[in-house]
């Protein structure tokens, strides 16, 4: 009862409410954006394994160049201003590359992920900083857990989605609806309370200095420090395997393409029990031992799919690394907003996400090149590798338990 109360308290919050119907067109727009570009890659290249990774490069290398500099102007900027503002730009460059699409050539699609993942690192932080500002420290855990459960049920109707609207309406419907969910994204974002007025002291701080500030804050949290290392090998480990899901399908598994839709339901269906299940264990388990948990359950899925030739097998494990992403994700985002005031939350996430996101490109960027090499199925056991040295990193955080929940660092 205390815990539908609690649940009921946390809907009945403005902000809640309208980050939640924002985050619903965000997740419609990239995700028909995502696999009609996919598709629409894949039959322009005849299926090339280096192009395919290079829409992963457009989407994510962004998040490396621009995050550090988007938590840094998260800390300084308003954020609700920031976020719609974000949104209206997205829309604009979906439709400038729409038209380019029209007149030109097809490769401007590329420009359709690079454009948003870039406005997107300015405006992610500013959400996480909102959720520090609006959302009661007790129902942190709760709300990180239910946005998660979004973007879960996305993983199952959104590759359908775009698929569905690739398959019907051709590359420029799709390109164009991506631009209408980005718009009614801003829209929605109208009705967040409004930012608060920030009184101006006689001590004023460059970008620059903040910037150094943030990084010695976060040198300065050992917790920090460690988490830092471990996001580092879990982007190698997610990295690699990012762009060759399709691969395990049309060679492994030897099925269609479009069945990569279906491969990533199975993903989506468990990150909705996952979510619930690690809800249900955040008030009896610590986030680093879920972390901990979910990253060795992981390596191991991940090196049974690459093995793995028996649909049935493969689907399983697949099963059960989309069971273990809310732990790993909601541990994630939930300490970064314990370990860090108000005032760091947008530098602490704008340097954390990097070393994910660095590592991730990078693998990324060599995906494609490895899996020639050394084939698809060694390609994941070094991603399992990866995945095993990220639990070993933060043993020493599972096991001390002089740990507290929160760590404060004067700066």
């Amino acid at each position: 009862m205390k815990q539908e109360t609690s649940f009921k308290e946390f809907l009945g919050n403005r902000f809640v409410r309208a980050i939640l119907l924002s985050g619903l067109f965000l997740q419609l727009g990239i995700w028909v954006r995502n696999f009609s570009v996919l598709l629409f890659v894949m039959e322009q290249t005849n299926e090339d394994p280096f192009a395919v990774s290079m829409i992963s490069v457009a989407e994510f290398a962004p998040i490396f160049i621009f995050s550090i500099i988007g938590g840094t102007f998260a800390d300084r900027w308003k954020p609700k201003k920031t976020m719609v503002w974000c949104d209206i730009l997205s829309a604009i460059s979906v439709f400038a590359v729409l038209l380019t699409l029209i007149f030109a050539t097809w490769k401007v699609v590329f420009f359709a992920m690079l454009i948003s993942s870039i406005l997107s690192q300015f405006s992610q932080p500013s959400g996480m900083k909102l959720f520090k500002v609006h959302v009661p420290e007790k129902q942190l855990q709760m709300g990180m857990s239910i946005y998660q459960t979004m973007f879960a049920l996305f993983m199952i109707i959104g590759p359908v989605i775009g698929t569905v609207v690739f398959q019907q309406y051709g590359i420029e419907v799709s390109i164009a609806i991506t631009g209408v969910m980005f718009l009614l994204s801003a829209v929605a974002l109208m009705f967040l309370p409004a930012d608060k007025l920030v009184e101006k002291t006689d001590e004023q701080t460059t970008v620059l200095e903040e910037f150094v500030q943030g990084f010695k804050y976060v040198m300065k949290n050992r917790f920090l420090t460690i988490l830092g290392a471990n996001f580092f090998v879990a982007g190698l480990a997610v990295g690699l395997i990012q762009p060759l899901g399709i691969f395990i399908v049309t060679e492994q598994l030897q099925m269609d393409k479009e069945f990569v839709q279906w491969f990533m339901a199975i993903n989506g269906i468990a990150m909705i029990i996952g979510g619930g299940i690690a809800l249900a264990l955040s008030k009896k388990v610590t986030p680093i031992r879920m972390l901990a948990a979910g990253m060795f359950v992981n390596a191991l899925m991940i090196s049974v799919i690459g093995f793995s030739e028996i649909l049935w097998l493969t689907l399983i494990a697949q099963f059960f690394t989309g069971l273990m992403m809310p732990a790993i994700q909601i541990s994630i985002n939930t300490m970064i907003l314990q370990n860090a005031e108000e005032s760091f939350v947008g530098r602490v996430n704008g340097i954390m996400t990097p070393l994910f996101m660095g590592a991730m490109v990078l693998m990324m960027s060599l995906a494609g090149i490895l899996k020639q090499q050394v084939g698809l199925g060694i390609s994941y056991q070094v991603s399992a590798v990866c995945m095993v040295i990220g639990v070993i990193l933060v043993l020493p955080l599972v096991l001390d338990r002089s740990i507290k929940k929160r760590v404060k660092v004067n700066v």
